[in-house]
């Protein structure tokens, strides 16, 4: 299918399916005339790539698992192997370290907030 026909499909736009092209997330095949065909096991890939965009995931950690997404070997969907785990645990980690760090610094100018005066303008003084 053409471009537009797979952005309809996928729900995904035309430039973010040649953005994936472009990081190396998809590889559709090209048509006689260079024209790009996606098949339905791409626009499938390209659900997953979306869902894990979704989630938070950044597409450098998406390029670096995406290939070791599997089927389990029962034919069970949506298993996936222990290295994408590991490295999906590992990234929400660090999220949560950096929300940690975040409220913290908000609780700080919370702090201050409440404590600061304004100054006094000249007419109240």
């Amino acid at each position: 299918m053409k471009i537009s026909e797979a952005s309809k499909a996928s729900g995904v736009s035309a430039r973010s399916l040649r953005y994936y092209e472009d990081e190396g997330l998809i590889v559709p095949g090209r048509s006689g005339n260079g024209y790009r065909d996606y098949c339905t096991s791409t626009i499938d890939r390209v659900l997953v790539i979306r869902s894990l965009l979704e989630s938070g995931l950044p597409v450098r950690l998406i390029r670096e698992v995406l290939p070791h997404l599997t089927d389990a070997p029962d034919g069970e969907p949506g298993t996936v192997c222990a290295e994408f785990l590991h490295e999906v645990r590992d990234y929400r980690d660090r999220l949560a370290a950096r929300i940690a760090e975040l409220s913290a610094q908000r609780s700080a100018l919370d702090a201050f907030l409440l404590e600061a005066r304004p100054p006094k303008s000249p007419a109240t003084a």
